[in-house]
């Protein structure tokens, strides 16, 4: 389980550094191989999956019927434009140049352990999001049965 908040660096290339603290844990679930994908419900972000949690969801999403549009659309985001990394031996993977592009991602960024994946913030996206509060409206039965 994933969880956290570090922000990175990307270098020239596109390379990312995972924090460190990561990397064992990565080395053990997944060989340190993962897969990098759009987020199909928010821009300026990319969702990071371990390859053994990757193929568990993408197997979910392409058993949804072709006929209906949302699950077309969920197929390409997450499915068609997916790419496999593998950390070298630093620690880095090196992002899809098309995946930074679309997400916004320049220099700095932010990587958020969510469970099973990761997010991968442009700095100034992942600061406006945390700026907003969750509205009373927006508050589902299930967050009001969490007890805090």
């Amino acid at each position: 389980m994933f969880y956290g908040e570090s922000t990175v660096a990307i270098d020239e290339k596109g390379r990312l550094a995972v924090p460190s603290s990561y990397r064992e844990q990565l080395s053990a679930l997944c060989g340190n191989c993962l897969v990098v994908t759009y987020n199909p419900f928010e821009r300026e972000c990319l969702w990071l999956f371990p390859l053994p949690e990757w193929e568990r969801m993408r197997d979910q999403v392409m058993q949804l019927s072709s006929f209906n549009t949302a699950h077309r659309d969920l197929q390409r985001k997450l499915v068609g434009a997916a790419s496999r990394v593998e950390l070298d031996g630093h620690g880095r993977m090196l992002l899809p140049q098309t995946a930074r592009q679309t997400a916004g991602l320049q220099r700095q960024a932010v990587l958020l352990g969510i469970g099973a994946k990761f997010e991968l913030w442009s700095e100034s996206a992942q600061r406006a999001r945390l700026e907003l509060p969750i509205e009373e409206k927006d508050i589902t039965d299930d967050m009001r049965q969490l007890r805090f």
